[in-house]
């Protein structure tokens, strides 16, 4: 609040001549001046800057630096979410453009009250007329981030909510149109309007360090675009709540599908039926669980942006009310002058003069939350081990894969990546297999004789397994090349063979 009595003229306290301010930066129609009558003739009395010192109690100031350190704690939130969109897989965090252009849109916003934390601008630019973005470089910035900000959270909050009814209602799958298409609309729509109203508007200090759109055109260049694309955001949300609403009900009282006709025998066009609306429901069933928290923050913002709307257009008609009818402000400006400039004695005049200060506080306040909502809701429980596990990965020392058993005997190397660990007299060279001798006599055994040392003598007994195709047995030994053959010559067409000759036999 200015105190000082520089200017003052010919006006009585609080307020200040206007004709000792003859500079032109600044934003002009933001100065609240009066005719006021005296003896040399009606001179214009203005209150000092800023206004809102003036028009709310003394803890007003408090409540939009509060917010703004409320945003900072917000873009921590939206930035460790874009971080984590970025650096972790999409299966922890269930990442899509449509959720991550609303993240940056929101962080586009939350710059619009964080900027002035920094730089610490000067909202007057003399003792009557408040800084705009022409006369104050932060407010230019602050200001455009608030306005492409909110657009862009506006219009992808419309973008998604248009996805999700398409996909439920109408089982339409976004495909590449549907993407370029979203991301030139998505951006392109927000930079457009936040130009235009720049351009025709303009931003300004109204209350607090952040810069605000002025209430001159800005119904028709900024405000009815913004409620216009959030009316038809809603519009769509309530039709897919619908619509689901529809589909479950449908399926919860429709029969099982054993309805019977006239002839007693099921009905097949009521079992498909059942089928059908069955599968809706579980189709919508999946959609919503999956789409649930993308669909709360965008109704939080898409109401908070229209509440911000609704409060700044009701500023803008009350203050354009009161410019061309000061008459209803006279009471306050009379109590002003009686009390000798103590605002706190006049404020419940204000009334009806300026939007409740409750009120205004409420709208910041919610501003400044929806950072800390976007975490709450498209933040996933999933991405804190995936963040340890990425830790431990980069800081963890890379080593030779070395299994247990080699790292407990590591004294020799032949037991290397072995499953299991056998004695050391296992390793000793391996010995050729035993020779195997002719069938024994007395059965279906055959005797392996060991050829480790000359002593050994010593058989195992192996038994004898006839394989399943096989239509053969095992014999004796014999004592003779033909001895126990029992081979008759007559049985074939082979001539007979006499051992004492040798003739016969085939030739």
């Amino acid at each position: 609040m200015a105190n000082t009595t520089e200017g003052r003229g010919l006006c009585v306290a609080p307020f200040l001549e206007l004709s000792r301010f003859p500079s032109q930066e600044g934003y002009l129609p933001g100065r609240f001046c009066a005719p006021v009558p005296s003896l040399g003739g009606t001179i214009e009395c203005c209150l000092p800057c800023p206004v809102t010192s003036w028009i709310y109690s003394d803890g007003f100031h408090t409540t939009p630096k509060a917010s703004n350190w409320l945003n900072v704690a917000g873009m921590v939130c939206t930035v460790s979410l874009v971080i984590s969109f970025l650096a972790l897989p999409v299966e922890k965090t269930s990442r899509h453009y449509l959720t991550v252009c609303f993240i940056v849109a929101v962080c586009i916003l939350q710059l619009g009250f964080i900027i002035p934390l920094g730089a610490r601008p000067e909202q007057c630019h003399d003792a009557i007329t408040p800084n705009d973005m022409f006369s104050d470089l932060t407010c230019a910035f602050s200001g455009a981030c608030l306005l492409v900000g909110g657009f862009a959270a506006i219009s992808w909050g419309f973008l998604r909510s248009l996805s999700i009814h398409l996909q439920i209602c109408w089982q339409v799958v976004p495909g590449p149109k549907i993407f370029w298409g979203s991301l030139f609309a998505g951006w392109g729509i927000p930079i457009l309007f936040g130009s235009v109203a720049l351009a025709r508007t303009g931003v300004s200090y109204r209350f607090g360090d952040t810069c605000h759109i002025n209430h001159d055109k800005a119904l028709q260049d900024y405000w009815g675009p913004l409620l216009a694309f959030a009316a038809v955001s809603t519009i769509l949300q309530f039709a897919t709540l619908g619509y689901c609403i529809r589909v479950y009900i449908r399926a919860l009282f429709q029969d099982d599908g054993k309805s019977e006709d006239s002839t007693g025998l099921p009905s097949y066009n009521g079992s498909v039926r059942t089928v059908t609306a069955k599968q809706a429901y579980r189709r919508v069933q999946k959609a919503v669980a999956v789409q649930w928290r993308g669909i709360i923050v965008v109704v939080i913002i898409i109401v908070n942006v229209i509440f911000l709307a609704v409060v700044f257009i009701s500023m803008d008609n009350t203050e354009q009310a009161v410019m061309q009818n000061f008459g209803k402000a006279t009471p306050w400006l009379t109590c002003l002058v009686i009390n000798g400039g103590d605002k706190n004695m006049c404020l419940d005049k204000v009334k009806g003069l300026a939007a409740p200060e409750p009120t205004v506080m409420a709208v910041l306040i919610l501003m400044s939350l929806n950072g800390i909502w976007t975490l709450l809701f498209l933040g996933r429980a999933s991405m804190i081990p995936a963040w340890i596990e990425l830790i431990r990965s980069k800081f963890a020392r890379k080593h030779d894969f070395v299994s247990v058993d080699a790292r407990r005997y590591s004294a020799n190397a032949r037991p290397y990546e072995m499953i299991t660990s056998p004695s050391q007299s296992a390793y000793t060279p391996k010995t050729p297999e035993a020779a195997v001798t002719s069938p024994s006599i007395g059965g279906d055994t055959i005797a392996v004789l060991s050829p480790r040392t000359p002593q050994d003598h010593s058989t195992r007994d192996a038994k004898y397994v006839s394989p399943s195709m096989s239509f053969s047995t095992p014999r004796p030994p014999s004592s003779g090349r033909f001895h126990g053959r029992g081979w008759d010559p007559s049985d074939t067409y082979a001539r007979p063979w006499s051992p004492s000759t040798g003739k016969g036999g085939m030739i």
